[in-house]
């Protein structure tokens, strides 16, 4: 299986262990009519702004 990898918010490779789970939780918890909610996410210390080009980043994954 493909690596996943995306930028956190200190522009650090953070490997996503899995995929599917992830886009979930963003999606349902970080978004608001499908766009992102500008929230803050955090998974294992690491940080990520759901930004509207960060959930069209994750939505393509």
């Amino acid at each position: 299986m493909k690596r996943i990898f995306i930028e956190d918010d200190n522009g650090d490779n953070y490997h996503i262990e899995d995929i599917k789970k992830f886009k979930n939780h963003i999606f349902k918890y970080h978004s608001i009519d499908g766009k992102g909610d500008n929230s803050l996410h955090e998974e294992n210390g690491r940080y990520f702004t759901v930004t509207q080009e960060f959930y069209n980043l994750v939505k393509s994954l």
